[in-house]
């Protein structure tokens, strides 16, 4: 099927077809038709699924169809957990309305703001947001959001994640009763289906794959390996395999940016992308691993999620995620739109409760193998050590606590999110 057959209007063809798809995926294919509708909707899709696009197109068609008034009120808010998110979710919108006549921005924190605020001030149609920098905008009057007709939640499970659920009400709040909701998440947990009930009206519910089903095209492998011998093992793959692009995670910060020193001192041009980076690091960054004057990206799971990187073949679990979701959205940075890919982990002692649990999640045995020389220690315990990185919870913890360190926080500063978390 093509997209001409799902009633999108010709400017936005145009914009497909310049891009140079022709058909849509199944997201979009299930996605599409209802929003047009205007109806709720509340979508399942992994990374790499154009959902995105499954959003942003539609939205565009519905926005273009009425006539803009002298001053634009913002009509969509898109709103989004990660900077680079917003980024990404913005460069689509930019694109898919070439031949719209639809202004649109993108505000998020650890930058300047008085650039995004020129730009509301003239008149938007489409707002991608974080919601830290959206609260502070709008508590200074320099945005209203009672004109909003339509509002997309996106990766709305890093939002609970990340304790943005008191940020949602507020801004939730700020907003017209009726409007038309659009909710996308990469799993419908219980959390995810109690917060949905408290946004989406009668709404149709699509999903493109199982649930946390990982990427057929992903040739997914664990080493053994003991825990002080990870970083020789890595560098030794990577230099050894010639590996030209690499996203490797690691639980902490610190994590981050020690392993990062470890590559550069090896001889591996690599970059850290965390948190407690500035935006224009994170941005620099990312152009340099895209372009490939980096080879090695070392991200944590936060500034990781939503990041755009085509054709990815590699990716590393330098340390497992404590949650197994997390698993899936990390091997889903390679093997995208058809392509194949390598996730390789590195799996020491300590971590082999939560390799059971990620096994268990993905309903397959992942391969092991062990490299002489950097065999696991026979003594080590196979219990998980006590470590950063986040809490050791399941996701029905994450929805009340979460919630409950967000209204703390906002009581300490109700205009603003954790700087971080931009």
């Amino acid at each position: 099927m093509s997209f001409n057959t799902l009633g999108l209007s010709e400017a936005i063809l145009k914009a497909i077809s310049k891009k140079g798809y022709n058909e849509p995926s199944p997201i979009q294919l299930k996605a599409i038709p209802p929003i047009l509708q205007g109806k709720d909707v509340l979508a399942s899709a992994q990374t790499g699924t154009g959902k995105t696009a499954g959003f942003t197109l539609p939205l565009l068609h519905i926005l273009s169809e009425s006539e803009n008034s002298k001053f634009r009120p913002i009509r969509a808010l898109i709103l989004t957990p990660t900077r680079e998110l917003a980024a990404q979710v913005y460069a689509n919108v930019k694109e898919y309305s070439e031949f719209l006549n639809i202004r649109s921005a993108v505000i998020f924190g650890g930058v300047n703001q008085k650039p995004q605020a020129a730009a509301i001030r003239q008149g938007i149609d489409v707002l991608v947001a974080t919601p830290g920098r959206l609260l502070d905008l709008e508590s200074q009057g320099l945005l209203s959001l009672k004109r909003v007709e339509i509002f997309v939640l996106d990766e709305a499970d890093r939002m609970l994640d990340m304790g943005f659920l008191r940020d949602m009400e507020r801004i939730m709040s700020k907003m017209p009763a009726k409007r038309q909701n659009l909710m996308f998440s990469a799993t419908f947990s219980k959390d995810i289906r109690k917060l949905a009930n408290g946004i989406l009206h009668h709404p149709v519910q699509v999903e493109a794959t199982p649930e946390n089903s990982t990427v057929d095209a992903i040739n997914q492998k664990v080493y053994r390996v003991a825990s002080g011998k990870k970083t020789d093992l890595i560098i030794k793959l990577i230099s050894e395999g010639n590996w030209k692009q690499v996203l490797v995670f690691t639980r902490t910060k610190h994590g981050a940016n020690k392993l990062c020193k470890k590559m550069v001192s090896a001889n591996i041009s690599a970059a850290a992308i965390h948190g407690n980076k500035s935006q224009g690091a994170r941005t620099k960054a990312l152009a340099g691993f895209k372009n490939g004057s980096i080879r090695v990206m070392v991200a944590t799971d936060i500034a990781a999620r939503g990041l755009d990187i085509p054709l990815l073949p590699h990716v590393v679990n330098f340390e497992l995620p404590n949650i197994s979701e997390d698993y899936v959205h990390r091997i889903g940075r390679t093997g995208r739109a058809g392509a194949s890919g390598e996730a390789i982990s590195l799996v020491s002692a300590d971590e082999t409760t939560y390799l059971r649990d990620i096994e268990k999640l993905v309903g397959m045995k992942i391969p092991v193998d062990i490299l002489e020389g950097f065999e696991p220690d026979p003594n080590a315990s196979t219990e998980p050590k006590k470590r950063g990185g986040g809490p050791n919870r399941n996701s029905n913890r994450a929805f009340s606590n979460k919630g409950k360190n967000s209204n703390r926080k906002a009581k300490q500063n109700p205009n603003r999110a954790p700087k971080s978390r931009r």
